[in-house]
């Protein structure tokens, strides 16, 4: 997703998460969003061009959409549409950039930004000459590199520690395509997620005939046992990207 659009040049890649910020080789830990001194600070530790960055996916929250009848011609009808219905999927408060990407007929992912730290970001990260040329939640960022090369109907989480053991973040099933996306801000621990999170939406899935047979997690060191035994990623986190 570019600023903020789907994201062959290389970049180097800022991982910034309520917990920690990573640029390059350089990682500091934080509580929250990091202030323009900190960002400043990791921005500095990249060379000079372009920068790629990936966000906790409660920074840039995602909703798919599977009811877009027809979508308004014109770029700005467009924007303002989609912005609406991204606004109208995730009840939030504030005014966010959102990017769109069909997936099939009627079928769309949005993924949005709340405008104002986009331009703060675009603005300071242009400043040091580390201008931004891509945005994307993580977990859209690791469904692109794993749901490619699976050939079974798949489940990934990518959670976020959120203090006490327990996580935040996001589940995303596939079998074609992505078919399912859910995100949670309330924590929960391994056991809850995998209990009220996990298990229910395996449930609905085989109903619906989708259901997973694979599951990978990312951010967690262990998972609980269960009939699909969950694979852990390994947390390697990338020094540059192709654009």
């Amino acid at each position: 997703m570019s600023p903020m659009g789907f994201a062959k040049r290389s970049a180097s890649v800022l991982w910034l998460e309520p917990h920690r910020i990573r640029a390059g080789s350089h990682q500091r830990p934080l509580e929250g969003l990091p202030d323009e001194d900190q960002l400043a600070q990791a921005l500095n530790a990249l060379p000079q061009g372009p920068t790629f960055w990936i966000l906790d996916d409660l920074l840039a929250p995602s909703a798919l959409l599977r009811d877009i009848v027809e979508v308004p011609a014109g770029a700005e009808a467009q924007e303002a549409f989609f912005r609406w219905r991204f606004n109208q999927a995730l009840a939030l408060e504030g005014v966010f950039a959102v990017q769109s990407l069909p997936l099939d007929p009627g079928v769309w992912l949005l993924a949005g930004l709340p405008s104002e730290t986009r331009d703060a970001w675009l603005a300071l990260a242009l400043r040091l000459g580390r201008p931004i040329h891509g945005l994307i939640p993580r977990w859209l960022w690791l469904y692109n590199r794993l749901a490619p090369s699976r050939e079974k109907p798949g489940m990934l989480l990518s959670i976020c520690p959120a203090g006490n053991g327990r996580y935040t973040g996001t589940l995303a099933a596939w079998g074609r395509t992505l078919t399912l996306l859910r995100q949670w801000s309330e924590p929960m621990d391994p056991e809850a997620w995998q209990n009220e999170r996990v298990l229910p939406t395996t449930a609905f899935l085989h109903r619906e005939g989708r259901g997973p047979q694979e599951l990978w997690v990312w951010g967690a060191s262990k998972w609980p046992e269960s009939s699909l035994p969950a694979q852990m990623i390994q947390p390697d986190l990338p020094e540059v990207e192709a654009l």
